[in-house]
Formats: C-alpha cells, structure tokens, sequence
C-alpha cells in the first residue's frame, strides 16, 4: 500500500491559482495564508496526473465523447462509497456543480417562481437564484447546541403555490453537517407533499469523518429519487476543480430530459478531454488515497480545536461531520464583520466572510484546512494575534 505525503509545500503562485494569484484582489495585499477558497493545497494524487499524461501523449485533443467506463466508474464509486446503486442513464454532465444547478433551475422552473434556499449557505446559491430572475425563500437552519437544523415549521409557513424547488446544501457548506436520513426523510416529505423539486448540491459527499456517513438524497427511496436532482464531482474530494467537470444524477425522466435540452442549448455537454480522463481515474483508483486524507484532515481539525479551546476560547467552532470547511464563531468579540476580516487581513490570514453565506453567518469566517499542518499552525498563530 502506497503511502501519501500530504506535508509537502507545493508552491502554488504564478500559476493562475486563484488562491494564491489574487490575494491582493481579495484582500488588498499578497503576503498573506490564504485559507479560504475551497481547494486544497495538496497535490492532485499520481495516479490522476499519470493517467492525464498518458493522454497528452496522444497529442490530438478534438472532440470527444465520454466513454462507457466513464460512466461506470461513476456507478461503481455511488455504491462502493455510498452504497447507492444508480442506472447510467441518469446521469448527465455539467462542467461544474453551480452550473449544474443553476441549468437545474432553469429547466425545471420559470421566471418569478420561488426557489428555497437555507443559509447559512454555499453563496452561489444566491446568485443562481437571483440570477435566473426567481424568487428567492429563505429558511434558515436553526443553530442549536453547536450544529445547524432544519427548521421544517418556518418551511411550512414560508412555502407559496409557485414555490418549485429547494436547493439543498448536503453535505452542507460551510456548517459541515453530514445529514441524516431521518432529517433528510422529514425535508424531502414536506417537498413532495407540496410538489417541490429539491436541487442537492453534493460535491462535498466523499469527504466524510469518521462516525458519519453521506446519505445520498436520491438513494433514500424511489419516490424521494423521482423528485430530486443530485448534483456531484470528484473534484473536492481530488483536486480537480481547474478540470471543470461535474456530473448530475437525474432519475426522473422528464426532469433529465428537460436539463439535457437546457445544456445542450449552449453546447456545454461537451465538456473536457483531461476532466473525463481524471474522473475516471479518481472513481476507480481513489479509495486509499481518499481515506489517507480523510484521517490528515482530522488531525488537521483537531490540531485547530484544541488550538482554539487554549489560546481563545471565546471562539466557538462547529465540529464538522463532513468537508475540509470548518466555521467558526468570532462573536463573542463584538466586532464587525468588516472589523473583524480586516483584523485578520491585518494579521497575516486570509479566510471567508460569514455574511458572504447569508445574514445568519455574521459574526462567523470559513477557514479551510485543506493544507499542510505547517502551514495551518502558522495561521492560527496568526489568528491568536489579530485578538491579542
């Protein structure tokens, strides 16, 4: 068994990266750690690289179609990860999971149709309901004793009869919440009571701690399945998100049916020869360099509690169930969310805005710990000293 190094500092700048190249676009200065958008500072494992330059060998790129392997490879990792048993022909293609979502929108709603939403949440849900001219509901997740609710009374006030879908964050960023089936079971029966398509974002679905597991919406049960749309990618759990591509699972055929006219419209079922090629590699050769990861990322998150708990413990963090996003609760200092993300630009660490994910994450920041221990520590002690 191959043992992976996930200590290694690979220098990421002047390579187009977004996490490194446009710090100073972000947070008005270059020299900082930046630890907020979510990628990881880990190399992307050899197995993917080597099966991307074996490709590039052939040195012709034309078009191509994504092959029945590939597709099987998806098949086999949903039940050898999930124990989800999908047919091939539900699932589509996106070149990203916002994209999949946002044509999701599209096809199976119309303009000034409510779209529910449940911040603290992945922000791009925002501007994909926005943005395809909808109404936006917002239910938010009730905070109690350290994790994130479902609030199914305020959904059950808040739904109107053109009320058509809910985009559903699970596992959910940036709380970390590894749903439930029973609390997944209780959300999905109030939609189908009121014929309302649920849209599940679930690109963070591999990276799951120990004592949880990921339950896919759709693989609860077939009447759940014909009123969901799953939308994933190997490219959280791998790496890969400069490789743009994602995949959708649509076991309703009418609903698969109209999210393939809205994407071919524009040509994007396309997609991209090296994206397909790493896909397939990751689906079928990534179960030991996932689970050598997984236990790096919990030491990386222990490593950060027990750092919080001595040195401030004013500051709450979430224990996540799943994702390598940790949020955390700087509250208790009574600062501004400007006040508070410049006092930690100041010191040297650059992280997420809790208001980026709604109203409801003031007072919070996403901190991403998708990186070297080293490079972890040194942040936090940077951290420790925006509050000395």
């Amino acid at each position: 068994m191959k043992t992976y190094n996930f200590d290694t500092i690979v220098d990421r700048t002047n390579t187009n990266c977004i996490k490194y190249d446009a710090r100073t676009t972000f947070f008005g200065k270059a020299d900082l750690l930046p630890l907020w958008v979510a990628d990881m500072d880990f190399r992307t494992p050899d197995f993917i690289v080597d099966a991307v330059k074996k490709r590039a060998e052939h040195e012709i790129f034309g078009y191509t179609f994504r092959s029945e392997s590939y597709t099987q490879s998806i098949v086999n990792w949903l039940k050898r990860r999930h124990n989800w048993e999908i047919k091939p022909e539900w699932i589509s293609f996106s070149p990203g999971v916002v994209a999949g979502l946002t044509m999701a929108i599209e096809a199976l709603s119309k303009p000034g149709d409510g779209v529910i939403i449940q911040p603290p949440v992945y922000f791009p849900f925002f501007d994909s309901v926005k943005g395809t001219g909808r109404e936006m509901i917002e239910n938010p997740l009730k905070l109690e004793n350290g994790r994130y609710y479902f609030d199914l009374e305020d959904l059950k006030q808040k739904i109107t009869p053109t009320t058509k879908l809910l985009l559903l964050s699970n596992p959910h960023n940036p709380g970390g919440m590894a749903w439930n089936e029973k609390e997944l079971t209780e959300l999905a029966q109030i939609c189908l009571e009121n014929k309302i398509v649920i849209i599940s974002d679930e690109i963070h679905s591999d990276l799951i701690f120990d004592g949880f597991r990921h339950t896919p919406l759709a693989g609860i049960s077939d009447e759940i399945a014909q009123n969901c749309v799953v939308c994933m990618a190997p490219s959280k759990t791998f790496n890969t998100a400069g490789l743009t591509t994602s995949f959708l699972v649509i076991p309703n055929k009418r609903h698969f049916v109209a999210y393939e006219r809205v994407m071919h419209l524009p040509h994007l079922h396309m997609g991209n020869i090296f994206g397909t090629i790493a896909l397939e590699a990751a689906y079928k050769h990534g179960d030991e360099w996932l689970a050598q990861l997984m236990r790096y990322l919990q030491e990386n998150f222990n490593v950060l509690d027990s750092f919080f708990k001595t040195n401030l413990p004013e500051v709450k963090v979430m224990r996540p169930e799943a994702t390598y996003l940790i949020w955390i609760d700087f509250s208790a200092f009574g600062l501004s969310d400007e006040i508070l993300n410049q006092k930690l630009i100041d010191a040297g660490v650059g992280l997420n805005r809790g208001v980026q994910f709604g109203k409801q994450g003031s007072g919070f920041m996403r901190i991403n710990i998708g990186c070297t221990r080293s490079m972890l520590e040194e942040a936090l002690l940077c951290i420790k000293k925006a509050f000395q």
